[in-house]
C-alpha cells in the first residue's frame, strides 16, 4: 500500500472507522517489564491522544508461528507486534510484515535528519522499525555464590565452583553460542562452526554437561522470578529485567555483564491488514518510534533507543531518580566483552536448530 494511502492522522481514523474512541488495536510484546516501559511511554500517551484502546497480548515469544498461522487461517488478530530483529527478517522474507519506508512513515529526528539516517545501520530489514538494543545477560544471586562472585559466563557451566540451579531459555539462540565460548572456540569462529552439523552437536553437547541443573525459561518474566525467589543460583533473561529486580525490587541479585549478546527488538505490522487497521498501525508507529518517545522508554527501563537523536535525552529513571546512562548495555564499563548476535545466520538456520534443540531437550 502506497504511503499516501496508509500515513492517516488520528483525526482520519476517526472519520474512516466510525470514530477513534471506539477503536481498539492489539499490540504484541513481551510482558513483564519491558511491557510495562511502553504502557508508560507509548500506549497511555497514545490513547491519551487518540482515544484508541491498546489490549495488549504477551505472546511475542512466539510470534513467528503465530503469525504464520494466522496468514494461513487469513485471520490477522494482531494489529503491530514487537520482535527481535532475526524474527523480522524471518517475517519479511516470507511476506508476512508489510515493508516499511522510514523517510515516509516514520517520524524525522528533531532536527529534521530522516528517519533512515538517524536509525542508521539498525535498519537490518524492510520490515523492522528498531526500538531499542538491548542484551541478554546474566544475572546471579550475590548470596550464593560464596566469596568468588563469577566474574566469567563460562561460570554457568562450571557447577564444581557454582552447584545448584540456573535458568537458560528455552530456545538454541545464545545457549549455542556461550557453549561453544565455554567449549574453547573462538568468539570470531562461531558461526562458522554453529553452522555445521558437527558444531552444532558440539555446542549440545557442553550443555549437555549442565542439562540436569536447568531450569528452562520462556518468558522474560521468568528468570528474574526464579531468582527473586532463590531457585536458581543464576539465569539468563534481558538486562532491562535484570535492571528491574536489582535496582527497583532491591533484590541480591548482580549483573554478569561477561559475554552479554547484543540484539535489536522493534516492532514490525503484520501483512494483510484493513486498510483500516494498517493505517491505525502506522499511526501508532509514527508515534512510538519518535525521538522523545523513544527516550522516555529508557526511563522505565535500561535499554538502549535505538535512535541516534534519542540516546542524548536518556535521563534518569521515572520513579527511582537514578542515572539510566550507567545501566545501558552500551555503557563502556558494561560493553568490554560483548558478543555480536548475527542476525542474518538465525534467520536462515533457526527452524532447522530449533528442530535438533527441541529433540535434544526432549531426550
Amino acid at each position: 500500500m502506497k504511503p499516501t494511502k496508509t500515513l492517516l492522522t488520528a483525526a482520519a481514523l476517526a472519520t474512516a472507522a466510525g470514530g477513534v474512541s471506539a477503536e481498539e488495536m492489539t499490540i504484541v510484546s513481551w510482558g513483564g517489564a519491558y511491557s510495562k516501559s511502553q504502557l508508560k511511554a507509548y500506549h497511555e500517551p497514545y490513547s491519551e491522544k487518540t482515544g484508541v484502546t491498546i489490549l495488549n497480548d504477551d505472546s511475542s515469544a512466539e510470534a513467528v508461528a503465530k503469525l504464520r498461522a494466522m496468514n494461513e487461517a487469513g485471520n490477522i488478530t494482531w494489529d503491530v507486534v514487537d520482535v527481535v530483529a532475526a524474527d523480522a527478517i524471518r517475517l519479511c522474507d516470507e511476506g508476512l510484515a508489510m515493508e516499511i519506508d522510514p523517510d515516509t512513515m516514520l517520524a524525522p529526528a528533531p532536527d529534521g535528519t530522516p528517519a533512515s539516517e538517524d536509525f542508521g545501520d539498525l535498519l537490518v530489514s524492510d520490515c523492522f522499525i528498531p526500538q531499542i538494543v538491548y542484551s541478554t545477560t546474566f544475572g546471579y544471586r550475590t548470596d550464593l555464590v560464596g566469596d568468588t562472585p563469577p566474574t566469567d559466563v563460562c561460570a554457568v557451566f562450571d557447577l564444581e565452583n557454582y552447584p545448584g540451579k540456573r535458568s537458560l531459555e528455552k530456545r538454541p539462540i545464545n545457549n549455542m553460542e556461550w557453549a561453544l565460548i565455554c567449549d574453547g572456540v573462538a568468539k570470531d569462529d562461531v558461526y562458522d562452526v554453529l553452522a555445521t552439523a558437527e558444531g552444532q552437536d558440539q555446542a549440545l553437547a557442553k550443555l549437555d554437561t549442565i542439562k540436569d541443573s536447568v531450569v528452562w525459561w520462556s518468558a522474560g518474566a521468568d528468570t528474574p522470578q526464579l531468582l527473586a525467589d532463590g531457585e536458581v543460583i543464576m539465569g539468563s533473561t534481558y538486562n532491562g529485567r535484570l535492571f528491574s529486580v536489582i535496582e527497583e525490587q532491591n533484590q541480591p541479585v548482580a549483573m554478569l555483564w561477561d559475554a552479554q549478546v547484543f540484539d535489536l527488538d522493534g516492532w514490525i505490522i503484520p501483512a494483510g491488514l484493513s486498510e483500516e487497521r494498517q493505517a491505525r498501525a502506522l499511526d501508532y508507529i509514527m508515534f512510538a518510534t519518535d525521538t522523545q518517545r523513544l527516550a522516555d522508554q529508557a526511563k522505565y527501563i535500561s535499554y538502549g533507543p535505538a535512535r541516534a537523536s534519542s540516546a542524548p535525552l536518556v535521563g534518569q529513571h521515572a520513579d527511582l531518580g537514578i542515572d539510566m546512562a550507567p545501566h545501558m548495555p552500551t555503557d563502556p564499563n558494561n560493553a568490554k566483552n560483548t558478543f555480536l548476535y548475527n542476525y542474518e545466520f538465525w534467520a536462515d538456520y533457526r527452524d532447522d536448530i530449533d528442530a535438533k534443540f527441541q529433540a535434544w531437550l526432549a531426550q
